[in-house]
């Protein structure tokens, strides 16, 4: 039960992010949960682990995370949407 957890968490931060960049739109639900995993994963190895946690991602540098992510792979991918 507790990766289904993390991959509901993992897509609303991908969303998050998406909506932060304006490439939600763009994006599929599948891509939401990758951006919000991998994110969160970026984000606390820089940021750290501070602020509220859910699911073991903490959340504010889990979505800096996600957008430092999102807005990477839309530069080197070059959609504009």
């Amino acid at each position: 039960m507790g990766w289904i957890w993390s991959l509901i968490v993992g897509a609303i931060i991908g969303a998050i992010a998406g909506s932060i960049t304006k490439k939600g739109n763009s994006m599929g639900w599948i891509a939401n949960i990758v951006a919000g995993l991998v994110g969160s994963m970026i984000g606390q190895a820089i940021f750290g682990n501070w602020g509220p946690s859910l699911a073991g991602m903490a959340l504010v540098p889990s979505i800096l995370g996600a957008v430092i992510l999102v807005a990477a792979v839309s530069f080197f991918t070059g959609k504009k949407n």
